[in-house]
């Protein structure tokens, strides 16, 4: 076949270092979104929807065949790092957790996860992210080690 193609959905979740409340700030935490969003955009790949709270966010995007999973993280993350310590209610000690979480979205599920994303603030109101993400890895049949996950 002369031709390459892939639909492959990604919900990749990070925090901040050491769960830092950074996005504390609504008018940040928004910008922040759309610098998430514009970065996965200049790797090519889908940015279906991006959201979070003040402490981590999570993506909703649609990998492109040419980058890995790693590279998209690493690239999105140094890029609105470097953003976050400069913007106006940015902090110049802000930075990403050094690890993240990727999980395989079906397709047909995809306009559900969108609604979960938006919806973080109520979220949140009830559960923690540290919670949140352990029921995520326990959907998902992944073991986590408590010891290293929450640097």
């Amino acid at each position: 076949m002369p031709q390459s193609h892939a639909q492959i959905w990604l919900h990749i979740i990070f925090s901040t270092k050491d769960r830092r409340p950074f996005l504390e700030h609504t008018s940040f935490r928004e910008e922040m979104f759309r610098m998430l969003s514009h970065h996965v955009k200049e790797c090519k790949c889908i940015s279906a929807s991006v959201g979070g709270h003040i402490d981590h966010a999570h993506l909703l995007v649609g990998l492109s065949r040419t980058i890995t999973i790693a590279q998209l993280v690493e690239n999105v993350k140094t890029e609105t790092s470097k953003w976050g310590k400069k913007a106006e209610r940015g902090n110049p000690k802000f930075t990403w957790q050094s690890g993240y979480g990727a999980f395989s979205v079906s397709h047909s599920l995809r306009e559900n996860l969108d609604q979960y994303i938006r919806n973080q603030a109520e979220h949140h109101a009830r559960i923690s992210y540290q919670d949140e993400y352990r029921r995520i890895c326990e959907k998902h049949e992944i073991e986590i080690d408590e010891r290293y996950v929450w640097d």
